[in-house]
């Protein structure tokens, strides 16, 4: 899964594709680089991100989205919270939605996910996106959290076929939860649905390495590296070329 981040903002490459033909050029650059999805978002989620409106994620996104869908064969996701935003990706292309705010109350989002038989990732976070409990058994959190959002989607029409989980590594989560997240992948297999796994470049990579952001490569493709051997199916990442080649050889050594 490519990232294309259409925002000013993102703790990464936050203004690099604000404008939105370099976000589409970028998103083609991915597809020549092996990415099997797009997952394009116009809202920072990193910690104390400034909220926008809903207007200024459709003018970001849409765009992006409608270009895209004449241009590309690969699924097309929507990196969003907001049910409108979600609801109008749908009907310009984009056919998954990446919901960080699965931990929700209200039902609206997942009304149009069954509405329109979309793939729906559900992440893991606490209600407040980077609230941490460290005191929190986190691999037993997450996968009751996991069987209960299972439950509940169903119970709104959606296939367990639909739905994809991530453990939301770095969302309100300490560096320890996040490693123990990480060495306990493969407990989730047990719910026989398919797991993302989205570390790249992220902040807890910066407090074991010392790296910058954008220097911290290798230590995003050990992580992949361990998510497939530990069964995940989906690896969200900035640098797609290099993850496609490390996840390719791994794969290879695995099937012996």
């Amino acid at each position: 899964m490519g990232i294309v981040n259409v925002t000013p903002d993102s703790f990464s490459d936050g203004g690099k594709f604000l404008n939105a033909n370099a976000a589409v050029k970028h998103a083609l650059a991915l597809v020549k680089q092996g990415a099997d999805i797009l997952d394009i978002g116009g809202e920072s989620t990193r910690p104390n991100a400034k909220p926008i409106s809903e207007a200024e994620e459709l003018n970001r996104v849409i765009p992006v989205i409608s270009e895209l869908a004449k241009k590309v064969k690969i699924p097309i996701s929507i990196d969003t919270t907001k049910p409108i935003v979600a609801l109008t990706a749908l009907t310009r292309g984009a056919s998954i939605v990446n919901d960080v705010a699965a931990n929700r109350k209200d039902d609206l989002m997942w009304q149009f996910v069954s509405q329109f038989k979309a793939g729906y990732i559900c992440m893991h976070a606490p209600p407040t996106l980077h609230a941490i409990d460290a005191q929190k058994n986190i691999i037993a959190q997450v996968e009751t959290f996991f069987r209960e959002r299972l439950e509940k989607m169903n119970a709104f029409g959606i296939s367990s076929d639909q739905i994809v989980f991530d453990p939301g590594i770095g969302f309100g989560k300490t560096l320890e939860q996040n490693l123990q997240l990480l060495a306990g992948l493969r407990r989730f297999t047990k719910l026989r649905r398919p797991l993302l796994l989205g570390v790249s470049r992220k902040s807890f990579l910066g407090k074991l390495t010392g790296m910058d952001v954008n220097e911290r490569l290798p230590a995003s493709l050990a992580c992949a590296i361990l998510a497939i051997e530990s069964c995940a199916q989906i690896i969200r990442a900035h640098d797609v070329a290099e993850t496609v080649q490390a996840v390719r050889v791994a794969e290879a050594i695995l099937r012996k």
